[in-house]
C-alpha cells in the first residue's frame, strides 16, 4: 500500500483542453471491440462480475453476462436465496476501463487478474473468469491510462453520447476512471475502452492529473463517502456502486481515495496499522472473526465514530450503520489503520 501526497492544487478548471489528446475524435479507428491483445484488455460494461470457474452461472445471470449488462435488474430479481447461492462462485468485479491481465482462456469465456485489487492469491491482481465479450483492447486507449483522468463520485453515474447530456450510453459506477480529453460547461469529455468519445457530467466527477493528485482523506471523509451507499443492497464479491460485499466496500472507498489496499477481508486484516480498540479514529477498518474474534477473519467495518461502524453485512440487508455490540462485539478481531 503506498499512501498519496496531498495535492495542492484543485480539480482542472472548465474548458481546459489537454494538448497531448488533441484531435482525438478525428483520429484513426480505433482497433475492433474485443480485438484483445495477448495478455492485456480493458473491462468494457459498467462492472464485469468474476466467477471461480467458467460458464457456471444460471439463466437468471444473464444480465450480469451481456454487454452492455443490466447489473440493477440482475440484483433486484433474485430472492434471498439465489443471492446466497452466489457466495463462492462469484470472486470480485472489475469497473469499466479496469486493466485487466489475460491468464487462461476456455471457450467464450477468459480468467483475468485485476489490476489494481492486491491478493495474496496473484501477484498481478485479483484472479476470476469472465465472458471474453465484455473485454475491448484499444491502442489509443492503453495509451492513455497514466494521463488525467475523471473519477466518479457519485454513487453512479451516466455516460452520455454527447456534451448537451441528453442522451445516455451507460450507467456507471463510482469509482471509475476514464482518461479526459476536455472539460467544458457542465460536461467531462472522456475516451471509453473502446476508443470512443464519451461525456460525464461535471457534478458526477472530480478530475485529477494523476493518481498522486488524489487529496488524502480524512476519516470523516472516507466515512462520509461510505453514506452515499446506505441502503445499498449487499451483493457477494460486489464491488461497485451496483452492489458490494464487505471488503469489496472498504476496498473502493479507499481506493476512490487514491489509497490502494488488499481486496478482501482477511489480508485488509493484516496490512495498514494495528489499532488498539480505545484508540479508534473514524476511517480506521474494524475486522471479525469466528470463534470469538480468534479464528478467521469473515468480516470488516469502517469505523465511524461513537462505538458505530459502516458496513455492508451480508446478502439479507443493506450497507448500514451498526453499533459495534452483540455478536459485534463478540467477533471483534483487531482494526487497522491505512490512513497517515
Amino acid at each position: 500500500m503506498k499512501y498519496i501526497k496531498k495535492w495542492t492544487g484543485t480539480v482542472l478548471a472548465a474548458g481546459l483542453v489537454f494538448s497531448m489528446f488533441a484531435g482525438t475524435a478525428q483520429a484513426a479507428k480505433p482497433s475492433q471491440s474485443h480485438d484483445l491483445s495477448p495478455d492485456t484488455a480493458y473491462v468494457d460494461v459498467a462492472a464485469a462480475t468474476l466467477w471461480t470457474k467458467p460458464a457456471e452461472t444460471r439463466p437468471l445471470d444473464a444480465p450480469s453476462l451481456s454487454n452492455p449488462v443490466d447489473l440493477r435488474k440482475w440484483t433486484t430479481s433474485m430472492t434471498y436465496e439465489e443471492k446466497i447461492w452466489l457466495v463462492g462462485p462469484l470472486e470480485t468485479q472489475a469497473l469499466y476501463g479496469n486493466k485487466v491481465t489475460i491468464t487462461d482462456e476456455q471457450g467464450d469465456w477468459v480468467k483475468v487478474a485485476v489490476d489494481g485489487q492486491p491478493t495474496p492469491r496473484l501477484e498481478a491482481g485479483y484472479p476470476g473468469w469472465m465472458p471474453k465479450s465484455q473485454l475491448v483492447y484499444n491502442k489509443k486507449f492503453a495509451k492513455e491510462e497514466n494521463k488525467p483522468f475523471a473519477l466518479i463520485k457519485s454513487p453512479t453515474a451516466w455516460l452520455y453520447k454527447e456534451k448537451s447530456l441528453k442522451h445516455t450510453d451507460l450507467e456507471l459506477s463510482y469509482n471509475t476512471r476514464l482518461p479526459v480529453h476536455k472539460i467544458k460547461g457542465s460536461s467531462v469529455s472522456v475516451l471509453t475502452p473502446d476508443g470512443k468519445t464519451r461525456y460525464l457530467d461535471r457534478k458526477d466527477v472530480q478530475v485529477y492529473l494523476s493518481e498522486d493528485s488524489i487529496p488524502v482523506p480524512t476519516g470523516e471523509d472516507l466515512v462520509n463517502e461510505g453514506k452515499k451507499f446506505l441502503g445499498l443492497p449487499y451483493l457477494w464479491a460486489g464491488a461497485s456502486g451496483f452492489g458490494f460485499d464487505c471488503s469489496g466496500f472498504t476496498h473502493t472507498l479507499y481506493k476512490a481515495a487514491g489509497i490502494t489496499i488488499p481486496r478482501d477481508s482477511g489480508p485488509q486484516s493484516r496490512a495498514g496499522t494495528p489499532v488498539a480498540k480505545e484508540d479508534l479514529k473514524k476511517g480506521d477498518l474494524l475486522f471479525f472473526a469466528y470463534n470469538s474474534g480468534k479464528g478467521s477473519v469473515h468480516h470488516v467495518g469502517m469505523y465511524a465514530g461513537d462505538g458505530m461502524m459502516i458496513h455492508s453485512p451480508n446478502s439479507s440487508t443493506t450497507v448500514r450503520i451498526d453499533k459495534i455490540e452483540g455478536i459485534y462485539a463478540q467477533e471483534f478481531a483487531g482494526a487497522r489503520r491505512y490512513l497517515p
